[in-house]
């Protein structure tokens, strides 16, 4: 049974590569493929989606509509232009508006909300907005891995390591990954700085952009914070992050029926969620569960041992290098959802603690989607929104900025967290 599920999988990722507007239902087939085949039992199968992912970022997905409908990012990126005193600063300023948004809010979407204001500026300036989209889309792709919420990839670790909000910034008396994200991030901005050396022209906002509604605002904040609280609470249940995340969700979805009726902003919301995403992930987790019911899992955690030795520190640098070439070409999704169980077994093969490991994967993971336009979602919506306005980018283009932006963030990610985890 491990060669057929071994092969189904290398088949199914093969697919997921070549079809990639078809992976939602490459990823499907395979699991009812997997069930059909007896490899995965019937009755694990609820068992082995986590329906607390799948809930947050419905969610979350679906608030996050309605804070963008607000025009709240656009007033906000109005005040952080207030501040900057030319093109340069400017750059940097919206690259890291972007960062912080994505560290709460999906990378597509923050992607979505800022990079209007950055054409806008461009327009404004007779420049091409190419270079400074590329810094917001990849400012917003580090982030993702900074908390719980911040990225689809992180929500699936914190799932599946059971660590709540705050262990994402401060976990067992020592800094979270949070902590080198934001290292990374500050690393990053001589890099935004050399790219924009010769544009030193002044900008300036004409109006404020007028906010139509405060709701959203403060049901995006209730998110975060009520997932703070949650995080204190001991013996909540298993899909409490789920719950508060739909919850508020469905809170502002009653209210838009009442304010805007007949606008159809409630039905919107609706649509602006990603089925195909949540289609892909619950179908993957089976996959997944599929591939440790086969004893799969626990042959490539033997052959990354097997490769790294027992010397953990090789063995992180084999993830998070690894991580970051894999990602620079596939779907960072599906490549974590398998990691992780592999991570898993590798820290029980060595006899040492996971967060290591799994902090070396996510920061891999999610910082090598920024090596391609290509590996991340968030760079392949920047470029279609590039395309739309009638500018091409050129693979050369992207990787003049990709590269010394995800070498300088990965590098200081990768030596804090070994010297903050993998030393102690």
């Amino acid at each position: 049974m491990q060669t057929i599920a071994l092969i189904l999988f290398i088949a199914t990722y093969v697919l997921m590569i070549a079809l990639s507007e078809k992976r939602p239902y490459v990823a499907l087939i395979s699991a009812v493929l997997y069930v059909a085949l007896g490899i995965m039992p019937v009755k694990n199968i609820f068992g082995a989606i986590d329906w607390n992912v799948l809930m947050m970022l419905a969610g979350t997905m679906g608030t996050v509509f309605l804070f963008i409908e607000s025009k709240m990012p656009n007033r906000l990126a109005d005040l952080l232009l207030k501040k900057t005193p030319n093109v340069m600063w400017v750059a940097v300023a919206m690259s890291l508006f972007a960062g912080i948004v994505s560290a709460f809010v999906d990378n597509v979407a923050t992607v979505l909300m800022i990079a209007p204001v950055g054409l806008a500026i461009c327009k404004k300036l007779n420049m091409s907005p190419v270079v400074m989209l590329i810094c917001i889309s990849v400012s917003s792709n580090l982030q993702g891995a900074a908390t719980l919420v911040g990225d689809t990839t992180a929500i699936m670790m914190g799932g599946y390591a059971d660590m709540n909000f705050l262990e994402f910034i401060w976990m067992d008396g020592r800094p979270g990954i949070f902590w080198a994200v934001q290292l990374g991030a500050l690393a990053t901005i001589p890099v935004i700085m050399f790219l924009f050396r010769k544009n030193r022209e002044p900008v300036a906002v004409d109006q404020m952009t007028p906010v139509e509604d405060m709701f959203p605002s403060w049901l995006l904040i209730a998110t975060v914070l009520l997932l703070i609280v949650a995080s204190f609470i001991p013996n909540t249940p298993a899909m409490i992050n789920g719950i508060i995340c739909m919850a508020l969700f469905i809170i502002g979805l009653v209210r838009a029926c009442f304010k805007y009726r007949g606008q159809g902003l409630a039905k919107a919301a609706l649509k602006e969620i990603d089925y195909k995403t949540l289609l892909l992930l619950g179908s993957l987790f089976v996959v997944i569960g599929s591939l440790t019911e086969a004893g799969v899992i626990d042959q490539i955690a033997q052959l990354f041992v097997k490769i790294g030795g027992d010397n953990l520190f090789v063995m992180y640098s084999l993830i998070v290098w690894g991580s970051v070439l894999m990602s620079a070409f596939i779907d960072n999704i599906p490549y974590v959802a398998t990691m992780l169980p592999v991570v898993t077994g590798i820290a029980a093969m060595m006899g040492c603690s996971p967060y290591v490991l799994y902090f070396g994967l996510l920061t891999g993971s999610t910082l090598g989607g920024n090596l391609t336009p290509i590996g991340a979602s968030a760079n392949i919506a920047t470029i279609g929104i590039l395309q739309k306005e009638g500018y091409k980018v050129k693979t050369s283009d992207f990787l003049k900025i990709g590269v010394p932006f995800t070498l300088t963030a990965v590098i200081m990610g990768y030596l804090f967290i070994w010297f903050v985890w993998g030393v102690a």
